[in-house]
């Protein structure tokens, strides 16, 4: 398979893995990559996403553990458990597997996060916790 062939594929798989999950209105999701580990049964995604000011994204959790790199902003994380946590720009957060957990853009400018995903290949990335 060429490598456009493979780039082409590849968009669809995430497009597809996002699709079923609605966007948010206020949160910005740009798929950037997704590849399987040499772990069987792993994958690794990447998505950059944007929230609007004062909105916060739904309370939910990953079927592996996420890394979040923040770009932009000031977002505050609470995940089920412990004490809030604020990012600004270069500052990181681990998110354990299965973790619930919201993120809230405190600032008053777009906030954006670098989201690196070390997940179970085939399940949905986000469940919404209700």
């Amino acid at each position: 398979m060429n490598l456009q062939k493979m780039m082409l594929t590849g968009a669809f798989v995430i497009a597809a893995t996002f699709s079923a999950q609605a966007q948010q209105k206020g949160v910005h999701r740009t798929d950037l990559q997704q590849h399987d580990l040499s772990i069987a049964g792993r994958e690794a995604v990447q998505v950059r996403v944007d929230i609007d000011p004062g909105v916060t994204a739904v309370k939910h959790h990953h079927p592996g553990e996420e890394i979040v790199y923040a770009l932009k902003g000031t977002l505050e994380y609470k995940l089920e458990g412990r004490p809030p946590v604020i990012l600004q720009p270069g500052e990181v957060l681990f998110i354990p597997a299965g973790t619930p957990h919201e993120v809230t853009n405190i600032g008053k400018e777009t906030g954006s996060e670098l989201a690196t995903y070390i997940v179970e290949k085939g399940k949905p990335l986000v469940r919404v916790v209700k």
